[in-house]
């Protein structure tokens, strides 16, 4: 299996940081997660995590996605979007999209930002999963 690359991780961690406990699971299953499988479709990417039996699960499994992190990368002239899958209750996908322009061969070089500008709304984003 695979390591996530410097973006996917950076896309991530951003993503399940925060002090809820949706976010402390979520923490520790990226902790323990591998790349089972990515797949680049021109405009982006899709990578595909593995996550062990024996990692936290999140109460109840649910299954949500939610994206409130972007990038500016050397090479995208709108910048990139991200979306993370959680499916019953483990970590399962990143989605890393451009905005109607080819994804870059090298995303080495790149700033990421919360939509809402420097501090995150937890409370926001917890309620997009539901």
């Amino acid at each position: 299996m695979e390591t996530m690359t410097g973006l996917e991780r950076a896309v991530v961690n951003k993503l399940v940081a925060g002090k809820a406990e949706v976010f402390r699971v979520l923490r520790q299953q990226v902790s323990v997660a591998q790349v089972l499988k990515r797949e680049l479709s021109g405009v982006g990417f899709f990578t595909e995590f593995s996550v062990p039996p024996d990692a936290p699960r999140l109460p109840g499994s649910p299954t949500f996605r939610f994206g409130d992190v972007g990038a500016e990368i050397k090479g995208l002239q709108h910048g990139a979007g991200f979306l993370l899958l959680i499916e019953d209750g483990r970590l399962k996908m990143l989605e890393g999209f451009s905005y109607d322009e080819p994804w870059p061969d090298d995303v080495s070089s790149f700033t990421l930002h919360y939509h809402n500008g420097a501090d995150r709304n937890e409370d926001e984003v917890i309620k997009s999963f539901d």
